[in-house]
């Protein structure tokens, strides 16, 4: 039986998006408390979601940083990490593209590839040994709610009045269920994502647990492919993905 102990000491893991923390007494993918603070008589907690969550943004910053460096020295050439950026800028490109078609911008481009990057590298950060971001709720409802936001904003701003007599359509009897479905949204977003990367985290909690042996000599490495990398991937891709299609919806609606 795999012992998970809610005040087991931090240790900064990851499991399908983390790997599993290891000690004598059993297994621990919980998410823990660091440092409290006082916030208008309440006491909040710094956790490993918020310091791994900073080191991937750390992470994404200086990358941000050299990648705008090598743009401002762009050689007629591109070579090493020119080649690198501009690639990523034209797959991008291409991928937002393909999804919104004609009502492809800028800011679309902005924001998509912001968030794809964010929630790739928060649920591949079990591979550094940190405890994926995105197995925290708390995180994958704030992605939602601010996709949800650019939808209903580009609702509001394309079709005016009409963003909300259609929740009286076709019949005024459906308003209720019409709204329930707009708020549905941030829920099936935030949902969908914490789910899957959850899952993997138990997934491989148990397998770590249970066959420590195995585990110590590498087999579960193609268990955090699969669950950190690939499915780490995919989950980038079905969450940005739908917040193109449902903002492309509101916009052709």
């Amino acid at each position: 039986m795999v012992n998970v102990a809610a005040n087991a000491p931090l240790l900064l893991s990851g499991v399908g998006g983390m790997r599993a923390v290891l000690s004598g007494d059993g297994v621990d993918f919980f998410i823990h408390e660091l440092v409290p603070y006082n916030f208008f008589g309440h006491t909040v907690y710094l956790t490993t979601t918020h310091v791994c969550e900073l080191i991937v943004i750390v992470g994404i910053i200086i990358f941000a940083l050299v990648a705008r460096h090598s743009i401002m020295h762009a050689k007629t050439v591109p070579t090493g990490m020119q080649n690198v950026v501009e690639l990523l800028v034209e797959t991008l490109e291409k991928y937002v593209r393909s999804a919104m078609g004609t009502h492809t911008k800028p800011s679309y481009v902005n924001y998509i590839g912001t968030i794809i990057l964010l929630i790739f590298l928060c649920n591949i950060s079990g591979i550094i040994g940190l405890r994926a971001p995105t197995a925290d709720y708390g995180t994958t409802l704030c992605l939602a709610i601010f996709s949800v936001s650019m939808i209903q904003y580009n609702n509001i701003k394309h079709n005016k009045i009409a963003a909300f007599t259609s929740l009286f359509k076709p019949i005024p009897l459906l308003f209720p269920i019409n709204l329930i479905g707009e708020f549905a949204t941030v829920v099936s977003l935030s949902l969908r994502l914490f789910g899957n990367v959850m899952a993997g985290t138990v997934m491989i909690a148990l397998y770590y647990g249970m066959l420590p042996i195995f585990a110590k000599i590498g087999i579960p490495a193609f268990l955090h492919a699969y669950l950190d990398v690939f499915s780490g991937a995919i989950q980038a891709y079905v969450f940005t993905m739908l917040t193109m299609v449902f903002i492309t919806d509101k916009l052709e609606g």
